[in-house]
């Protein structure tokens, strides 16, 4: 590695596209590739590669399942001995065991990272957990460093392969119960005669309750923007990764009622109208810029993935 730490990033979307400004204003060197070119820094896959100098370290920012695993493949047969690949997308951590088994019989390493931020990772900083040997996550700490927010928090070594994604499915998961949690309380707030003023009430929680967060500030925000919630359908989707959470807990036998029922509340928004719907609906457009559908709209929206694609310029969670 040269005097600047060189990396290579994979997918340009929303989120990868503020990732390498990030880095870049960190003071990385940052080669981007994505199949629009009007965004790329390279050519090909190819040519990303041959810009990097070696130990090579390339980051992988595309859609979960077969997505990912191309661009692996196509990385596998283009990096070298001592060269590094980070995944950064949704991929299910079963699927890193896989990927780091076969990189790791050409001895190139592996390490996965679930990243959460959204569309405010620029400004704030992007959660990082990763998974890995130590050897291969310390090749690439310079630029978990500069993307994780400023201060103490925001990475951790969650443990070998695997342990990032599966800390980031469980972080989404615990997402979708307490975004419910605010969504069913508006519902039942707004249901009241007494109550005059809802948004005034989800305002006021944001200073000294023990219910304060960040996504409540981003639910203040939309309702601020639309205190009825009118303008938004009452549809929300799910990602892999809320599925995925219930799968391993049932593996486990480790109980998860209000992730659960969080996941089958969205389900039932696919059904019918629902207020606490919208509510989950404008939080997901807030922490990850995801499509709001109109009120007469049919459709979906997408995941919380926070990946995109080398094709495409737009995408989790």
């Amino acid at each position: 590695m040269g005097a600047t730490f060189e990396i290579g990033l994979i997918g340009l979307g929303k989120m990868g596209g503020f990732m390498r400004e990030r880095m870049r204003k960190g003071g990385l060197t940052v080669i981007g590739y994505d199949r629009n070119q009007d965004i790329s820094d390279a050519k090909s896959l190819d040519d990303l590669v041959s810009q990097l100098s070696a130990p090579r370290k390339v980051w992988v920012m595309v859609p979960a399942g077969d997505p990912t695993r191309q661009v692996i493949e196509q990385l596998g047969e283009l990096l070298a001995p001592g060269d590094v690949v980070v995944d950064g997308g949704n991929s299910k951590y079963t699927d890193d065991q896989v990927h780091a088994a076969k990189l790791g019989e050409k001895n190139i390493g592996f390490v996965d990272a679930g990243v959460s931020g959204g569309v405010w990772g620029l400004k704030n900083g992007y959660a990082l957990m990763v998974g890995g040997d130590v050897k291969h996550v310390s090749l690439v700490q310079p630029a978990f460093d500069v993307l994780k927010p400023a201060g103490d928090f925001g990475f951790v070594h969650a443990g070998k392969v695997g342990a990032g994604h599966f800390a980031k499915m469980v972080h989404n998961g615990i997402e979708y119960g307490m975004m419910q949690a605010y969504a069913e309380g508006y519902e039942l707030l707004a249901a009241v005669d007494v109550v005059d003023d809802v948004p005034a009430i989800f305002k006021s929680w944001r200073e000294g309750t023990v219910i304060r967060s960040w996504l409540l500030d981003l639910l203040d925000n939309a309702l601020s923007a639309d205190p009825t919630l009118d303008k938004v359908r009452g549809y929300a989707d799910d990602s892999g990764e809320g599925r995925w959470t219930i799968e391993a807990a049932i593996d486990h036998a480790v109980p998860l009622p209000v992730i659960t029922a969080s996941l089958f509340a969205r389900f039932a928004s696919r059904q019918e109208e629902s207020p606490a719907m919208k509510v989950v609906a404008s939080l997901r457009n807030q922490f990850g810029g995801h499509a709001i559908l109109p009120e007469t709209a049919a459709g979906s929206q997408t995941g919380e993935g926070t990946g995109a694609t080398a094709g495409a310029t737009d995408h989790k969670h």
